[in-house]
């Protein structure tokens, strides 16, 4: 997400406190909070998935091999013969 959207996203905020937004806008500002919550999602995703755990006994595993989309992409790349 673009830094012109997170600004639309406050301009909408701030307007619908001081005069409220039209339907149009309402729309707008409900696509965009969708689209920033995505992105914030996936963001936080990615940084999960690049977390290795030490447990106590030494061993090591990667959160995102454990339980994210990178246990599936693994997955998929055996069953695809890659």
């Amino acid at each position: 997400m673009n830094q012109e959207k997170i600004d639309r996203i406050n301009a909408l905020y701030r307007k619908s406190k001081a005069e409220g937004l039209t339907e149009a806008e309402k729309a707008e500002q409900s696509l965009l909070r969708k689209e920033f919550v995505a992105n914030v999602r996936n963001n936080l995703k990615t940084q999960l998935d690049n977390i290795d755990v030490e447990n106590p006994d030494g061993t090591r595993y990667n959160l995102g091999e454990k339980y994210g989309n990178a246990a599936q992409a693994s997955s998929d790349a055996k069953n695809n013969g890659q």
